[in-house]
């Protein structure tokens, strides 16, 4: 007799799972890490060597030559071997959050990582050590670590300290020098948009007041033809994300204005048909009307920014989704700025005249968000609503021999941009690997105290880790790390080696610096994800994903 509801068959190729074991796991996933790793590795430090990436079967087109740890990271897709691609895209993954977090610090990360990784499978093959526990004890590290780099942080002050720190992130003084002014003026929160140029040069552009994309609705507002600029003084501001399709819609809001003398009212909707606008043809020897688009495409973001010009300037939004209306509005329901403007594509306000108590306790809220938000398109979004409310405005403007030129300083001046914002946030700590030298203070005595094996040996680790990215910055510039960690056996705290002069020097006398942000993040990436790694003992390899096999 047949069974009411048999069980479909199932597939071969999940009849038979390739499941790997220790200690084949591990020496698996070793590979991979190591090979992602040792590709990284040569990027670390102000001499930095060039990887040359070339897509598989792309014989027409010239090598990618990088010297961007995560950049790098990023291009490697698969690697060679089952068991060494776990490995590889575990770190590839580490790494990749890492830079979307900090803007930098992955090749830091990448050489503490595979130290501690390495030297953990050491002591597990020849020690028979026990992974779990040295993870435990790894994780004891870590919070001792981030607190000595919190008192190593001081704070950069003027456009050459940020050109300073600029230049240790990216290693290309002229970017460097233009980060650091842009900076200096837009400050921590302001709104940076990095666009290519149309020279080989950088250049650098400055937006008085606050914009928002989203320009006039037509050319028949602009006043400026030269510029193609619409431009008003002491302008009355109605937000909304209204469709206005018919001349009668507008009318409550031009008779308000016209019967309070308003000589200036800006219209922000998302819609202001041609047919609407006829209204204002016939009105404007009394008031002048500029019709902007309202900003940004997702509705949920468009109301954001909605809501945070109305602070600015004083207005109260009128929502679509809130049955709101041009019949009901009121002389209070406007803003007020003391200019605005609107070109093809933007439109910005100078000087609005909201509530100033109220705006600092919005920018407040934003700011408490921003600090505890952890998705990148959320910090993003946050970012953006904070450097439009409290900073300046800049265009950098990149420019290049070749579009790949371009794109690559435009994708290192944007990780550049986000390391020097955690900076000018958090503060900054010696650079060249010197702070995480000093780090090691708090290590020793656990070490000194420690009776288990795997305990000391777990310190013992961390002690190497912590030395990886300062030997790995003085064997890229040629110099034996021996010798140059013997000289500095005896230096003073804040010191290391100053590889572009060739000499012992104080890390914050010699200009050389590293965002604290980007190494807080490195550290806990790094050992908290190898401690991971270490204790994963299974691998299964599927041909196909198991979403596919019916278990009902």
């Amino acid at each position: 007799m047949m069974p009411r509801n048999p069980r479909p068959p199932i597939p071969t190729d999940f009849q038979r799972p390739n499941v790997v074991f220790q200690p084949k796991t591990r020496l698996g996933m070793q590979r991979g890490i190591n090979l992602i790793v040792d590709a990284i590795r040569p990027t670390l430090g102000p001499l930095p060597r060039v990887v040359a990436l070339k897509r598989i079967g792309a014989n027409d087109q010239l090598p990618e030559l990088l010297d961007s740890g995560g950049l790098i990271a990023r291009r490697i897709i698969q690697v060679k071997g089952r068991d060494e691609d776990v490995g590889a895209m575990f770190i590839r993954h580490v790494l990749w959050k890492l830079q979307e977090k900090a803007g930098d610090g992955t090749a830091t990360a990448a050489v503490m990582f595979q130290t501690v990784y390495n030297q953990g499978v050491r002591h597990i093959i020849n020690s028979g050590g026990n992974a779990m526990r040295m993870r435990g004890f790894f994780d004891r590290c870590v919070p001792l670590l981030l607190a000595e780099l919190d008192c190593m942080r001081t704070h950069l002050q003027g456009k050459e300290q940020l050109a300073q720190l600029a230049e240790t992130i990216t290693h290309n003084r002229p970017l460097a020098e233009k980060l650091g002014e842009i900076f200096d003026i837009i400050g921590e929160y302001g709104r940076l948009e990095i666009r290519s140029g149309r020279s080989r040069e950088l250049e650098r552009e400055y937006v008085e007041g606050i914009y928002w994309d989203g320009g006039w609705f037509s050319r028949d507002m602009v006043n400026n033809p030269v510029m193609q600029r619409s431009e008003m003084e002491d302008a009355h501001l109605f937000v909304s994300d209204l469709e206005i399709n018919e001349p009668a819609d507008l009318l409550p809001l031009l008779e308000l204005a016209i019967g309070n003398q308003i000589k200036n009212l800006v219209i922000v909707a998302t819609v202001l048909s041609d047919r609407a606008m006829s209204i204002l043809h016939t009105n404007r020897e009394k008031i002048t009307v500029l019709g902007v688009k309202a900003p940004e495409a997702m509705a949920t973001k468009r109301q954001a920014a909605l809501q945070d010009l109305a602070i600015l300037t004083g207005a109260q939004p009128f929502f679509k989704a809130a049955g709101d209306t041009l019949a009901g509005v009121k002389l209070a329901h406007l803003g007020r700025a003391r200019r605005a403007w609107a070109t093809r594509e933007f439109f910005g306000v100078v000087a609005g005249r909201g509530d100033p108590r109220r705006l600092r306790q919005h920018i407040a809220e934003l700011r408490r968000s921003f600090a505890s938000a952890a998705d990148k398109d959320t910090r993003e979004l946050l970012l953006s609503r904070l450097g439009h409310l409290m900073g300046g405005s800049a265009t950098l403007w990149v420019g290049g021999f070749s579009p790949v030129d371009i794109e690559q300083t435009k994708e290192l001046a944007s990780n550049a941009a986000e390391a020097m914002r955690g900076a000018m946030r958090e503060g900054v700590v010696p650079g060249g690997g010197a702070a995480l030298l000093d780090c090691r203070r708090v290590i020793r005595p656990l070490l000194d105290e420690a009776k288990d094996p795997d305990e000391k040996a777990a310190y013992r680790i961390v002690l190497k880790a912590l030395e990886a990215p300062a030997r790995t910055i003085w064997r890229n510039a040629g110099l034996e790390d021996i010798e140059v960690m013997a000289d500095l056996r005896n230096a003073p705290a804040g010191w290391g080696y100053d590889v572009l002069r060739r000499r012992l020097a104080n890390m914050a006398e010699a200009g050389i610096w590293d965002a604290a942000s980007v190494v807080k993040a490195a550290v806990h990436s790094a050992i908290a994800s190898a401690g991971l790694a270490l204790t994963t003992d299974v691998l299964v390899h599927r041909k196909r994903p198991p979403e596919s096999l019916d278990t009902a």
